[in-house]
């Protein structure tokens, strides 16, 4: 997906995505914004608060875990994402956070971080 608008840069950079991500930040961060909204469909700006948030550093967890596989940053990036795609959103984090059920997991969180920051 081609984006006519820059992509939004983080506003969290002690924690979340960037903050775990470390040296390699900057890199990383169009990557996996890129990445992330070509498998949901969503704004850049969501996409953001997301990988600002919780959810983004725990994202960022698993792609270093990935990373230790020895794939590259951009595989390790996507591996992520197609791990949170196959992952869906449960009974309990639906009632929890008013995430629809069975909703992809990294749609469902990109979705939740936009309505928390609404």
């Amino acid at each position: 997906m081609e984006h006519s608008t820059p992509i939004p840069t983080t506003q969290n950079v002690a924690w979340g995505f960037f903050g775990t991500m470390n040296e390699e930040a900057n890199v990383a961060w169009p990557l996996a914004m890129t990445a992330i909204s070509n498998a949901t469909g969503q704004p850049l700006e969501s996409i953001r608060n997301f990988l600002d948030s919780r959810y983004g550093r725990r994202f960022a967890d698993e792609l270093r875990g990935n990373q230790l596989t020895e794939l590259t940053l951009e595989a390790a990036i996507d591996a992520t994402t197609q791990s949170w795609m196959k992952r869906t959103i449960g009974r309990v984090t639906s009632v929890q956070r008013g995430i629809p059920y069975g909703l992809p997991e990294l749609v469902g969180y990109v979705i939740h971080c936009e309505a928390v920051e609404a």
